[in-house]
């Protein structure tokens, strides 16, 4: 794989901004490149998913593209009283990407993923914009956020405002504004997994119960751990075989 460190300006944020980004050695040139945008957690940074998983050799499997952002402590959402992160993430960042590098516009093949407080972000994503990605993946994700506020986060209300009772990106509000709003054709693929000893075990359950009663199909999976790279290095492996890539096979196949 080739490994891109991209630095650039972002008009959006009105600052620098910066990406990782990992594509096959050798793509083709008559291929546009399926992308998984993959987000990091509260306390980490977009360098975090190089540093901490096996995430290259685990995609020179697929004929794949995988962009990891800064988000920064954003909650990948138009801050309150911040910049405007989901905007950044979900707009100008793509439309970045597909100019810079040989990316494919189609939304079947756009994925995105994260962990923790990206894990959120990628909910938030997918739900919220299915003409837009095809498939979404949470690992351990902050999927309540009136209850995450209530265990102390107290730079909450600068992201999100000062309504703890029902924030407004809260991410069971937007599945169910998909269920009743979008035909069931274009509703994202989900795939969810939290460790039975995480901290955010409840929130998950609580996420998977409320999608069940809504008819909104979760892969959900859950298994022994905490909030750990041990966890999600594992996880990120079923999360790329899961993604619903159109051309699913090796690389060294895909490009002779």
């Amino acid at each position: 794989m080739a490994l891109f460190h991209a630095n650039f300006y972002s008009d959006v944020l009105g600052m620098q901004s910066s990406a990782e980004v990992i594509l096959p050695d050798r793509p083709d040139p008559a291929r546009k490149l399926p992308v998984l945008y993959l987000l990091h957690g509260l306390s980490d940074d977009h360098t975090i998913w190089q540093r901490r998983t096996s995430i290259e050799r685990y995609a020179a499997a697929y004929y794949l593209a995988i962009v990891m952002p800064n988000g920064h402590r954003s909650f990948y959402t138009d801050m309150k009283h911040g910049r405007p992160y989901f905007t950044y993430m979900t707009q100008e960042l793509p439309r970045l990407m597909e100019s810079f590098f040989p990316f494919s516009t189609r939304r079947e093949d756009r994925f995105v993923a994260g962990l923790s407080m990206g894990g959120y972000g990628a909910f938030k994503t997918a739900i919220n914009l299915p003409e837009r990605y095809a498939a979404g993946a949470s690992l351990s994700g902050v999927l309540d956020i009136a209850g995450a506020w209530a265990r102390n986060a107290d730079f909450f209300p600068d992201v999100f405002g000062e309504d703890v009772v029902d924030p407004p990106d809260n991410v069971l509000a937007a599945a169910e504004r998909l269920v009743a709003g979008a035909p069931k054709a274009q509703w994202p693929k989900l795939f969810q997994f939290c460790g039975t000893e995480d901290f955010l075990y409840e929130d998950n359950t609580k996420f998977r119960a409320f999608s069940k009663k809504l008819g909104l199909p979760v892969d959900y999976s859950e298994g022994p751990g905490g909030h750990s790279w041990d966890i999600w290095d594992a996880q990120i492996q079923k999360v790329l075989a899961w993604l619903p890539l159109s051309n699913d096979v090796n690389r060294t196949t895909a490009i002779g």
